[in-house]
């Protein structure tokens, strides 16, 4: 589970990471990196629609998602804001695809932000 202060909360937060973040699409994932600068923990936002699923699907692809992001928090750095949108496809991907995806994609997203 991802502490508080791993996790972009505020509207604002995630609307300026979509704007101004490197996006990263992969076959499960469309993943928004930005900088933020500063000393402050990496901190991760999910937007998973109704197109992935119903509600049971939703909240299963979160988690993962979540456990996956959970994961990176070591190597992830320090100052970044990552918000993940998951794609309908994301609903029956393995946890070792949407896993290795999100590994891959943060280190892109930090390497070209």
């Amino acid at each position: 589970m991802l502490a508080r202060a791993n996790r972009v909360t505020r509207s604002a937060d995630f609307r300026t990471t979509l704007r101004r973040g490197r996006r990263v699409p992969t076959d499960n994932t469309v993943i928004h990196v930005l900088d933020r600068g500063g000393d402050e923990p990496t901190r991760f936002g999910f937007i998973v629609a109704k197109t992935v699923g119903g509600a049971v699907t939703r909240n299963l692809v979160r988690r993962r998602l979540r456990a996956g992001c959970f994961e990176m928090l070591g190597t992830a750095g320090t100052g970044m804001d990552v918000v993940i949108r998951a794609l309908p496809a994301s609903a029956v991907a393995s946890w070792a695809t949407l896993q290795s995806e999100i590994a891959e994609a943060i280190t892109k997203g930090m390497a070209r932000a």
